[in-house]
């Protein structure tokens, strides 16, 4: 019985694994359709060295 349960369990977890997966997907996919490719938080912000880098 106790094997059983857990290739129940086994099973359970894969699937819920598989359906995160294709949430995930359908996520990005969106995001890349909505021109979400950027974070908003980082506009305005240059490029550049780092404060306290020793060159």
């Amino acid at each position: 019985m106790e094997k059983r349960r857990r290739e129940q369990l086994r099973r359970q977890k894969q699937r819920d694994k598989e359906q995160r997966k294709v949430q995930r997907d359908v996520e990005r996919k969106e995001q890349r359709q909505n021109g979400g490719g950027k974070d908003a938080g980082l506009d305005g912000i240059v490029p550049g060295p780092q404060p306290g880098q020793i060159l």
